[in-house]
């Protein structure tokens, strides 16, 4: 079977879909990060998209192409939180309704803030149960049209649609840093940068336990890794998706490891030097940047800050320790 490719006109078609819809997020600067890095960064701040995070933008343009009768019946996801907010909203602005299965330990606050946009939620075990047969048992049965969180063309083309924005805005950049979970946000980021700009450097960033695709990548096949106990719940995955492994194969020259303790000090600094609140994925580029795995240095480096969904007392927690 032929894997369906993403270009730069899937993720241009993808913004004006999104256009009124999602957020055209925040590019935010700052003069004590560029002197620590070394180089001029460019935070695109998908922590102030809706739901949260950039998981919107792929989540309401795969819905938006549903058609009315797939509306009418209902949509099916898995997500350890962002994805599944994002399909909730998602849903709920189209007039539908959602079935989500998400894992018994979410962060507390992504779950209830899926159930708030009015999604059923269906909870599993995330080290012994595999969501998204379970999920494809639940479409089956309901008759629900199943949105992935990361392995579909028109959820990796409005991913990228984050990308697209920070390069409007940024102009011509050395290098981009996005963190890696499924391979969602960095293949159709890698697209449409890439096609603008073909010299660009494009780096994904993976917590240590969590480097399936850095290890994928460096054995030329899609490899599994244990279930990852990170802080970076949106970045815990065992295995890259099908589709964005083939992208990110041909996209990304390169994949940095940080650790949770580097993610933490991420957050502190976002939080007492840029004033913003970002969770650990949302965190681990820029941990990567502060920390000096990024190399060579860009001069000019746009950083996706993919998302801010982190509860006060978990932020608290996870920025207290290690001081």
């Amino acid at each position: 079977m032929t894997t369906p490719q993403v270009t730069a006109a899937d993720v241009h078609a993808a913004a004006a879909r999104l256009r009124g819809v999602a957020h055209r997020t925040p590019v935010l600067r700052s003069r004590t990060l560029d002197a620590l890095v070394g180089a001029e960064v460019f935070l695109k701040c998908e922590n102030l998209q809706r739901v949260g995070a950039f998981k919107f933008r792929g989540a309401y343009h795969a819905a938006s192409r549903l058609t009315p009768g797939q509306l009418t019946r209902g949509i099916a996801a898995y997500s350890s939180g962002n994805h599944a907010q994002a399909v909730a909203l998602a849903a709920r602005e189209l007039g539908t309704t959602a079935v989500i299965v998400m894992p018994e330990d979410a962060p507390r606050s992504k779950a209830a803030a899926t159930a708030g946009y009015g999604a059923e939620i269906v909870t599993y075990d995330r080290y012994t149960g595999d969501r998204a047969a379970i999920a494809e048992s639940l479409a089956a049965e309901r008759g629900l049209s199943l949105i992935p969180p990361y392995d579909h063309p028109h959820v990796i083309a409005g991913q990228g649609t984050a990308a697209l924005e920070l390069l409007e805005e940024t102009g011509g950049l050395d290098a981009l840093v996005v963190p890696v979970g499924g391979g969602g946000l960095i293949a159709g980021s890698a697209t449409v940068a890439k096609d603008r700009y073909p010299g660009i450097r494009v780096v994904g960033v993976e917590p240590e336990a969590g480097d399936d695709t850095r290890r994928s990548l460096e054995a030329g096949h899609r490899v599994a890794v244990p279930v990852p106990r990170t802080i970076a719940d949106g970045q815990a995955l065992t295995t890259p998706g099908e589709l964005t492994f083939a992208i990110n194969q041909r996209l990304v020259d390169a994949v940095a490891v940080v650790s949770d303790d580097d993610i933490r000090a991420a957050m502190r600094f976002a939080f007492e030097r840029l004033k913003t609140v970002v969770e650990p994925s949302g965190a681990s580029p820029l941990a990567a940047l502060l920390t000096g795995r990024v190399t060579p240095v860009p001069r000019r480096v746009g950083v996706i800050v993919s998302g801010g969904n982190v509860d006060a007392d978990r932020f608290a927690r996870l920025c207290g320790e290690g001081n």
